[in-house]
């Protein structure tokens, strides 16, 4: 709250309440940032290249090109930051070696600047929260495509609508 209030407090309330509704969820409840579940052979056969992993397409995709690199870039944080490559780019963007320490991703001031920034700017997906919640729209539905296409969509909705009732100042 310390981030938004000093960043970007002039913005919409909900986009506030959609960030700590995809917060709750992806964070299964605890609103801290987290290691994604499972272990690590898990990990490297579900994002690692092959032989190990079982989707060389999508460990393409998240540029996991060494043995290992699937449970090294599992998801963490408040967004379940996932792949070598989305590593890569928050680390430019951050100025900070996620990289080299991927545990970097679940400091919460980290984690904070990689959902509320991405979440304004498109990083994670190309969409934006403003394409969601404007004056004259308000789609809480579809917002999840900022994060994640529509996975638990409704669910984090709810979670969204919720928040908005506890911060907003016009409900």
């Amino acid at each position: 709250l310390d981030y938004w209030d000093a960043h970007d407090a002039n913005g919409d309330d909900r986009w506030l309440a959609y960030i700590l509704g995809t917060v709750f969820h992806e964070t299964d409840q605890k609103m801290q940032p987290i290691n994604e579940y499972g272990s690590d052979a898990y990990f490297d056969k579900r994002y690692g290249p092959p032989p190990v992993g079982q989707n060389a397409g999508l460990a393409r995709t998240l540029g996991n090109t060494e043995p290992g690199d699937g449970a090294r870039y599992h998801g963490r944080g408040f967004v379940q930051l996932t792949g070598r490559a989305n590593y890569a780019r928050w680390s430019a963007r951050l100025g900070s070696d996620l990289v080299g320490h991927p545990e970097l991703a679940l400091d919460l001031a980290t984690s904070t600047r990689i959902i509320v920034d991405g979440a304004l700017v498109g990083a994670f997906t190309g969409k934006k929260l403003d394409q969601y919640f404007s004056a004259t729209i308000e789609d809480w539905v579809n917002a999840r495509r900022v994060i994640n296409r529509l996975d638990k969509a409704q669910n984090i909705a709810g979670y969204g609508k919720s928040f908005y009732a506890a911060i907003s100042y016009t409900t």
